[in-house]
């Protein structure tokens, strides 16, 4: 488990070679990509990282997920 990013309105972890858990930090509300679309937010996520991208639009880019994050986040 690797915490990938994190700011005041998101908390994203990888699970390497399984998937990414998104949580909407403001919801406690989270999702879990896997597969076809881990890669593709692994992807999108790295280029990015790789043109350094602001806090805003990280931000911006994960909001796209809301719609997905209906289950409850639950903290150990």
């Amino acid at each position: 488990m690797n915490v990938v990013y994190s700011s005041h309105h998101y908390h994203v972890v990888e699970f390497p070679g399984l998937g990414f858990e998104v949580i909407k930090k403001p919801s406690a509300m989270g999702t879990y990509l896997q597969g076809d679309t881990a890669n593709r937010f692994r992807q999108h996520f790295a280029e990015l990282v790789a043109e350094q991208a602001s806090v805003e639009s990280v931000d911006d880019y994960l909001g796209n997920f809301d719609v997905l994050m209906n289950q409850p986040a639950v903290y150990h």
